[in-house]
């Protein structure tokens, strides 16, 4: 049975992600932590919770050993937007936190997951269909903390045999909890508005493609690569994942169905919008799928429908949907 520790537990993927994994390997079984400890019950009360910051080694070391860990997920870090303005703190925490969980992992054995991000990729990757294997090259103090991570997943799997697994995460969408300072947060942030307000001011230009995710099948794939047959893993880090592509017209359209008054405005935040043009309108996830099926679940169309339900029946705002 698998003892899991997930870092950044009360962040936009750990929030969901915590809950996700007790349902599967019990309550008792998932090690629940963060910097800070937040009003967020179903994390914090829900199973094991710890106040833990990944420049400790020395607790998260005392940690694992007081449960029996035998797995970490390593959600904690800065994030694109919050990196730029002060990436000095990003790159201690990206990276120094990661080192930490690296060698904790390499010196008991345990299984690592890392996210990685589709900040990667840089202004000279290929643009549509970007290929899992290619240059990358990213302009961002948070991509580059990314690149970094990757390669040092994949080395320390080839020197020392540990099991390290990730993903590329695209922009994740989720009506639970807000992101925290990514340059895909708008793709969020427009849902909320659009319900409470009918309009939306976006902070990234009509026309910018970025791939993006639901988080329920984001969920599903980091339990499917850490369940993966490792003898089928070629790349075993870093694989390329998405769901659809699309700018914030396209999403203003299709949120225009359930909410025909909702009106899109644009303010372009110049250091995302740069953030955002450098990364690539489209991933190819065909080794994902070879190497451990992924398939994910949702369209634009969907989720936006399910979007809306939940963060209306959230927020208590009176909704019916026009479609």
């Amino acid at each position: 049975m698998k003892k899991i520790l997930v870092t950044g537990s009360l962040g936009q993927i750990g929030s969901e992600l915590v809950v996700h994994l007790r349902k599967q390997y019990g309550d008792t079984n998932i090690i629940a932590s963060d910097v800070v400890k937040k009003d967020i019950p179903k994390v914090v009360d829900g199973g094991p919770f710890e106040i833990l910051d990944v420049l400790d080694s020395k607790k998260t070391a005392q940690i694992c050993e007081n449960y029996g860990v035998n797995t970490i997920i390593h959600l904690a870090a800065i994030l694109s937007g919050v990196a730029e303005k002060n990436p000095q703190l990003a790159y201690t925490i990206n990276m120094t936190g990661l080192y930490n969980m690296l060698e904790i992992s390499r010196e008991r054995q345990y299984q690592l997951f890392v996210p990685s991000s589709i900040a990667a990729f840089g202004p000279d990757t290929p643009k549509a269909l970007t290929p899992q294997d290619t240059l990358q090259r990213p302009t961002s103090m948070y991509g580059v903390t990314k690149v970094a991570g990757e390669l040092l997943c994949d080395y320390y799997h080839k020197r020392f045999g540990l099991d390290t697994r990730g993903v590329r995460f695209p922009g994740l969408i989720s009506y639970e909890t807000l992101p925290g300072g990514g340059t895909t947060d708008y793709a969020v942030e427009i849902y909320y508005e659009a319900l409470k307000k009918h309009a939306y001011t976006s902070f990234i230009k009509e026309g910018t493609l970025m791939d993006m995710m639901y988080l329920p099948d984001a969920l599903n794939a980091i339990t499917s690569l850490l369940e993966a047959d490792p003898a089928k893993l070629k790349h075993r880090n870093a694989f390329n994942i998405t769901a659809m592509s699309f700018d914030p017209k396209r999403l203003a359209e299709e949120i225009k169905k359930h909410i025909p008054d909702f009106v899109l405005t644009y303010d372009v935040d110049p250091i995302r919008q740069a953030i955002a043009d450098s990364w690539p309108d489209s991933l190819d996830d065909s080794a994902a799928r070879e190497e451990w099926g992924w398939k994910p679940l949702y369209t634009l169309e969907t989720m936006t429908t399910d979007m809306l339900e939940k963060l209306a029946i959230k927020l208590q705002i009176p909704y019916t949907s026009a479609v």
